[in-house]
């Protein structure tokens, strides 16, 4: 990670910020003297704790009027817990069968995500590396709207189609789920389950229209490689897919490579599908078979509630029909502060460079605004176009503080067609999809 080293240090006010990694409720406890829901730790507290607040962060909060009821200030909101995986540097594990781990902002801040640092999401169990042999992987291509089925080797896809590398935004459709409450089922994502590598491969339009695609054709479905958590090799892991508008996209790819190199195992080796800018449920991993369909594909995981959302606005807490579902295409607009590092200490009176990435499913991110007076005002920062369609967009900006105190640096992304990221947690949904709030980072001005 990039460095503040001439006006940042680490605060020494730890005290609290550990107890809430350890124990949210004795926390809690002790800073508003109630327990509250484990669920809520960025929920609903009362004003009458900005003073026990103030004195736990160890600042003031000059703009603490503006801040909005019941907010835990960002500097309690997570844990730097990290994880070791083979390949990966930094990550903060969710649970081992399947392996789900996410990473954490700061680790973020490369333009294009290195391999070590991307998210891991599996719905199923890794293929056995010792007896994967790429040399011997086949992808087939059938299904009932396929006029001449065929299977191709990686070699074979290599030597007979185009090669294309593009940078690509792959976020999990949960990520942020941690913030709903109630709290919604799944992996408690907070907001590293996104990542925009480059990744090389064969258009999956050019393989598709070499097997023939029927007049029927509306859905293409993938199978993978992995086997079920429960190790019946009879069950799917996991198998979605996408419309053939989507699968037909130029950057739609079947890949082999990332970021010039393999593909790490724990994300797909030794072929992968890759659909930018929607949940990362429909970039099938292990990739083994692809169907071309004449329905809307129906494997494991296609059918509501599953990656999917209520089609009206729903209360807390509701119960909503599968019926009243819909799957999740293109994700929302969304941005990240990957630099600094949430809790840095920063000396009054000089300048704080801070940066990061924007990105909004299908659509291009046209704005990117910061606030540290929680959101009462905002501020342009530069931003810069993606490398190439469904790439994330870097953003920079240079702020100033008018006292010391405790600060957040919120950012607020706008898309192409105008919508621009809540400041609170969006419409709450029964799977806990879809939250795209605004970043936010604690930072003491001293």
């Amino acid at each position: 990670m990039a460095s503040d080293s001439n006006n940042s240090k680490q605060p020494t006010h730890k005290g609290i910020h550990e107890l809430y990694n350890e124990d949210p409720i004795k926390a809690d406890k002790q800073l508003w003297g109630r327990e509250s829901d484990p669920g809520s730790r960025r929920g609903f507290l009362k004003r009458s704790g900005l003073l026990a607040m103030a004195t736990a962060i160890g600042a003031s909060i000059p703009f603490a009027r503006n801040m909005p009821a019941g907010l835990i200030p960002a500097a309690f909101a997570q844990s730097d817990e990290p994880f070791s995986l083979p390949g990966k540097e930094g990550l903060t594990i969710l649970n081992d069968r399947p392996i789900n781990a996410e990473t954490p902002p700061h680790l973020l801040d490369d333009e294009i995500t290195p391999a070590k640092h991307m998210f891991v999401r599996n719905n199923g169990l890794v293929p056995n590396i010792e007896t994967l042999d790429p040399a011997q992987w086949t992808l087939e291509i059938a299904g009932e709207s396929c006029e001449n089925p065929t299977t191709f080797t990686i070699a074979e896809l290599k030597e007979k189609f185009e090669h294309h590398s593009y940078q690509l935004t792959v976020e999990c459709g949960g990520n942020g789920r941690s913030e709903y409450v109630p709290a919604a089922s799944g992996n408690q994502w907070t907001t590293g389950a996104v990542a925009s590598p480059k990744f090389t491969g064969v258009r999956l339009r050019d393989v598709l229209e070499a097997c023939g695609i029927k007049k029927d054709a509306v859905y293409i479905g993938y199978y993978g490689g992995d086997l079920h958590p429960s190790g019946d090799p009879g069950k799917e892991a996991i198998s979605r897919g996408v419309p053939m508008s989507k699968a037909l996209e130029d950057e739609t790819l079947i890949a082999w490579a990332m970021n010039d190199e393999d593909i790490p195992v724990l994300n797909g080796h030794p072929l992968r599908l890759v659909c930018g800018g929607w949940p990362a449920s429909t970039s099938g991993k292990w990739l083994k078979k692809i169907v071309i369909r004449n329905r809307v594909h129906d494997g494991n995981k296609m059918a509501a509630p599953s990656y999917s959302v209520p089609k009206y606005a729903v209360a807390p807490g509701t119960q909503v029909p599968n019926e009243d579902m819909e799957i999740i295409h293109s994700m929302p607009v969304k941005s990240l502060i990957t630099f600094p590092k949430t809790g840095i200490s920063h000396e009054l009176g000089q300048p704080l460079q801070v940066r990061g990435h924007a990105w909004a499913g299908d659509l291009e991110v046209t704005e990117l605004h910061v606030s540290i007076d929680f959101g009462a005002t905002w501020h342009k920062a530069e931003l810069r176009k993606p490398a190439n369609r469904l790439a994330w967009q870097h953003w920079h900006s240079e702020l100033s503080f008018p006292e010391k105190g405790y600060y957040e640096i919120w950012a607020k992304a706008v898309d192409s067609e105008g919508k621009a990221q809540p400041m609170v947690v969006p419409g709450w949904n029964p799977k806990g999809y879809l939250n795209n709030a605004c970043h936010r980072i604690a930072v003491q001005i001293v």
